[in-house]
């Protein structure tokens, strides 16, 4: 019999559709694309409550029964990883000769619709992420929270908040051989033994998960925090008001004289997505060294090296260690030999933060995130065990961004809620000289700003650079980051190459967006 041609087309591209604001939850009925033309997204109110609703091809008994015998047999057949996807259509085209195999062997004629049907369903348990592949298509979905056995998932959702999905694991075996799956996918090893899973999947979202009921009473679990394909830019956020032009400006001016920043906040609120985005303004031949535990950060700088921490394996030595194990404390301190102009940490949380200061006052610029939610908690712990830093190295820190997520019936925003400049160390815990340029008035929903930017005179002082120039050269960076959120240039590409050239040819950008 001759080879048949693949007939099956699967389109994975997150739709970006424009949905209605919160007004009157009890009218929301909402119906999207999420695996075209296979898996659709229903959100609408039900029983005193938001509802979402993955909408799969339903199958027939028999149906049923054919999917099973194909996925059987196709797990002795192949073995597809979908982190070695280099080219997706040449893996579609691939699955589906073998089913198409398969079928002939089972003696089975299946219509093109049921055929479609099992291809879709074949794709989705093979090569991704069985039930919860839709949904890691949805654009508008931040986090999928899995709590156990019996429960539904719930989403973390960008326009309507959280939500219940129609989705809920009743096996034991199934939860537990799907938490198996995802630690393969993320490099990394889970078992009864080792039960905590954190890693990051293929596409960059970050997963944490639980293996067994004696950790996690309800049986499983798995959390995945998803993040857009392409970085979110400053252009982004300008038009999501999340902070305005003048105070990106700002901190574009800041990075490239080479100030320290600390982006804190509390869980989601928006602290990692804020740093990769002012990233983009680093000049583009600075060497760029970052170490995550989780790899997140995205620069199109030729001249980065990231750096993610590795677990270790046996039991911890004395020290508390297990062998192999690579933490972030080794990292950053082997980063400092790598002669960076630029140092990241993705996440502070240890004995890192005092490599990290030690790096800022020895002159190397430095970014990280913190958990804290203001200048004096984030002190306060910087000061205190673990951590411990004197306060002499807590100075070498310049500006602190404060991220707020503001979650009510009818808005969920994330806003910038204070820029701080450091100007001294006090003696009492906990407590520093500031200067807070900018800060949100959350009654008008406007970023203000309140006094004059002291970071200018330091810069001024540092570099030799006119204060009257200075401000001139904020305004002129001000003026562009609005024409481009005016224009909606937001590709991530194509915002990082217009910084680029603005650093080698300053005019050209300027004529080139009519600012001069």
């Amino acid at each position: 019999m001759p080879e048949q041609k693949p007939i099956f087309q699967i389109d994975t591209r997150p739709e970006i559709i424009e949905l209605p604001d919160i007004k009157d939850r009890t009218s929301i009925n909402i119906r999207y694309p999420l695996i075209k033309p296979y898996a659709y997204a229903h959100i609408f109110w039900d029983n005193d409550e938001l509802k979402y609703e993955v909408e799969e091809p339903s199958l027939t008994p028999e149906e049923n029964e054919i999917l099973r015998l194909v996925l059987l047999a196709l797990e002795e057949m192949i073995n597809i990883s979908y982190s070695g996807v280099n080219k997706f259509n040449l893996v579609i085209n691939y699955l589906e000769k073998n089913v198409q195999s398969i079928l002939i062997e089972l003696g089975t004629k299946v219509s093109q619709d049921t055929y479609l049907k099992l291809m879709y369903y074949i794709f989705r348990n093979s090569v991704g992420l069985n039930r919860i592949e839709p949904l890691l298509h949805d654009y508008y979905i931040e986090d999928i929270e899995c709590n156990g056995l019996d429960f539904p998932i719930y989403l973390v959702h960008r326009k309507y908040e959280n939500l219940k999905t129609n989705i809920i694991y009743k096996d034991l075996q199934e939860l537990t051989d799907f938490v198996e799956k995802i630690a393969q996918k993320t490099g990394r090893y889970v078992s009864y033994a080792k039960p905590l899973l954190d890693g990051t999947l293929p596409d960059g979202s970050r997963v944490n998960a639980t293996y067994s009921p004696d950790v996690t009473t309800r049986g499983p679990t798995f959390t995945i925090r998803k993040f857009t394909r392409e970085p979110w830019t400053p252009v982004h956020l300008i038009t999501a008001e999340t902070a305005p032009a003048k105070l990106f400006a700002y901190i574009w001016l800041a990075i490239e004289h080479r100030r320290n920043f600390m982006i804190i906040g509390e869980t989601a609120s928006g602290k990692t997505t804020f740093l990769n985005s002012i990233l983009s303004f680093i000049p583009p031949e600075a060497r760029v060294c970052s170490i995550e535990d989780t790899r997140e950060l995205n620069l199109t700088h030729d001249n980065w090296m990231p750096s993610v921490t590795r677990t270790g394996f046996g039991i911890p030595n004395l020290m508390g260690k297990e062998y192999g194990e690579i933490t972030l404390f080794d990292l950053l301190k082997e980063s400092f030999r790598q002669n960076p102009d630029y140092v990241i940490v993705g996440e502070i949380r240890g004995k890192e933060a005092y490599v990290l200061f030690q790096g800022m006052a020895s002159g190397h610029a430095s970014f990280g995130t913190f958990h804290a939610g203001s200048v004096e908690t984030l002190i306060r712990r910087l000061e205190t065990p673990p951590i411990n830093l004197s306060p002499s190295l807590i100075e070498s820190l310049d500006v602190v961004c404060v991220m707020a997520h503001v979650k009510e019936a009818d808005k969920n925003i994330r806003r910038v809620k204070q820029l701080v400049e450091i100007k001294a160390k006090e003696k009492e815990l906990g407590k520093v000289q500031v200067n807070i340029p900018f800060e949100w008035d959350p009654v008008s929903d406007t970023i203000i700003q309140k006094s004059k930017l002291t970071i200018l005179e330091k810069i001024s002082k540092d570099s030799g650079a006119n204060i009257e120039e200075l401000n001139k050269e904020l305004q002129t960076r001000t003026d562009l980051l609005n024409k481009l959120a005016q224009m909606k240039v937001k590709d991530f590409k194509q915002i990082n190459e217009i910084f680029k050239e603005y650093y080698l040819n300053k005019n050209k950008i300027l004529q080139k967006f009519g600012l001069i």
